[in-house]
Formats: structure tokens, C-alpha cells, sequence
């Protein structure tokens, strides 16, 4: 490099200052609450320990929670899709109004969203009238919860496969039509290969949201012991009964579900990068 060349100037400090910012932000706002956890948790033996997070009620909220956080990511991974291909793809009246409201479910306090859908699922409900007379409850059962996650992890789904979509130009597909390929052959060889993952990445930030939820779906589950209690509610319950100690050790259990989720999303994105390289 010669002398007089000028190395490249940057807007915020060097990287010891700036790392030394972001070490303490995320310590202070991240590593530091979750320490106590561990510090709560340390107080119990083993036995205390297994025994708190391996109670029938506990294992039933876990078994809860991870299948209907599934099952909703499951389906916003379909209806997420779709809505973004409508969303880059057409331009039609409404459509940022449409775009607007994909991101509600993160302005909202999922209180207000809980209580929205209990009110409109209860058998007297706009909507609990009509499953009333099939004889399929909504409130107070898993399938209630699902309609909740499903609402507070739909824009994840969105937002992760928007960007990708609009970098993916037309032509691409014209070109494979011109080739003889049809609708379903472009789309499975040329436009999902592409989609997929960030489809996965949406999907599992969608079910890692889902697992620690509890505005939402306190108000639409019931709270039915061993049918509709989800872990985030057993964790409540244990505070309310100041057991600190259990509570820790079941919210430690579902820190380290999140953490793997993280983990898998981590391991996506590297793949994605990978994949566009």
C-alpha cells in the first residue's frame, strides 16, 4: 500500500471502543439477567432440580408447548409464504395497507391480542358461534393456543422471505418458461431453492417465539391443569407460590430450547450465505 493512499475512514470508533460498547450493552441487557437463572438455580441440588422441571404438570407444559409452537410455525411458514409472494409480486389496491399490517402482531401488546381472540372465539363469539354449532371449541383447548402463536409469529415468516423474493427478478422465471418448464417445475427448481432458507429461518424464529409465549394465549388456553398449561404459565404459578428456585429451573429448561433454536437459525444462515456465494 503506498504511503500516500489513505486508509478508509469509519463513521463510528475503532474496534476496541466499539467492541468494548457492544460488550457492555449486551451484558448489561442480555448476560447479566440471564445469569441469575443460573445463580437461582445453583441454590437446588440435583435431585431438587430434576425433580422441579420433571413433574407431570411441568412435562405436560413442555409437551404443550412445543406442539403447538410446531404446529404454528407450520402453518405461518405456509400462509407466510404465500402472503409475501403476494405482497412483491402483484400490485393491487390496499397493498400497503396490507404490507402494514403483517407487522401488527409486533406493535401490539399480545394482552390485547389474547383477549381479542377469546372474545372472538367464546361460544358467543362472531366466530365461536358458527364452531359452536360443529362442535369444535376453540377456547380452552390446544387448538386456541395454535390461533394465537400463529398470529404473534406470522410476520417473522414475512419478513425473512420478502427481501429474497424481491432480489429474485421476473426474467429468472421467464427464462424457464421459455425452456418448457411449467408453473409447478420453476417453482420447485428454480424459485424454492432459493426461498427455502430463509422459509426455515422465518419458521424457526416463528416457533422460538411460539415457545416462550404468554400474553397471547394466557386468555384463549383456560389453564386447564395438564391440558391447556403452558410452560411459560407453570413458570408464573411457581413465582406466585415464591418457589424462585423451581421457577428458575423450569425457565432455565426453556432458555436452553431457545438456545438450540438459535442455534439451528445460526446454522441457516450460514448455510444461506453459503448458498449465495
Amino acid at each position: 500500500m503506498s504511503r500516500f493512499q489513505k486508509l478508509p475512514r469509519h463513521i463510528l470508533p475503532g474496534f476496541g471502543l466499539s467492541m468494548g460498547y457492544a460488550v457492555f450493552y449486551l451484558s448489561a441487557i442480555v448476560i447479566v439477567p440471564l445469569s441469575t437463572i443460573f445463580l437461582n438455580t445453583l441454590q437446588m441440588d440435583a435431585e431438587t432440580f430434576f425433580s422441579a422441571v420433571s413433574a407431570p404438570r411441568v412435562l405436560a407444559s413442555y409437551r404443550l408447548s412445543m406442539t403447538t409452537a410446531f404446529f404454528a410455525a407450520l402453518f405461518d411458514a405456509l400462509a407466510g409464504m404465500l402472503t409475501a409472494w403476494v405482497l412483491v409480486r402483484y400490485r393491487f389496491p390496499g397493498r400497503k395497507l396490507l404490507d402494514s399490517l403483517v407487522d401488527l402482531p409486533f406493535a401490539l401488546p399480545t394482552a390485547v391480542a389474547g383477549i381479542c381472540f377469546a372474545t372472538l372465539y367464546a361460544p358467543g363469539g362472531w366466530l365461536g358461534v358458527f364452531f359452536e354449532k360443529w362442535n369444535l371449541p376453540v377456547i380452552n383447548t390446544p387448538s386456541g393456543i395454535v390461533i394465537a402463536l400463529v398470529f404473534i409469529g406470522f410476520p417473522f415468516v414475512v419478513r425473512t422471505i420478502q427481501p429474497v423474493l424481491e432480489e429474485l427478478e421476473p426474467e429468472v422465471e421467464e427464462s424457464a418458461y421459455s425452456l418448457g418448464a411449467n408453473r409447478w417445475q420453476t417453482f420447485r427448481k428454480i424459485l424454492f431453492p432459493h426461498l427455502l432458507p430463509a422459509l426455515l429461518t422465518g419458521t424457526t424464529l416463528a416457533f422460538a417465539r411460539s415457545l416462550g409465549e404468554y400474553g397471547s394465549v394466557i386468555f384463549i388456553a383456560g389453564n386447564l391443569p395438564m391440558k391447556t398449561e403452558i410452560a411459560p404459565l407453570m413458570i408464573m404459578s411457581k413465582l406466585d407460590q415464591f418457589d424462585y428456585a423451581g421457577a428458575s429451573a423450569v425457565a432455565l429448561v426453556l432458555l436452553a430450547m431457545s438456545f438450540g433454536m438459535l442455534l439451528v437459525l445460526n446454522s441457516i444462515q450460514s448455510w444461506q450465505q453459503k448458498e449465495i456465494r
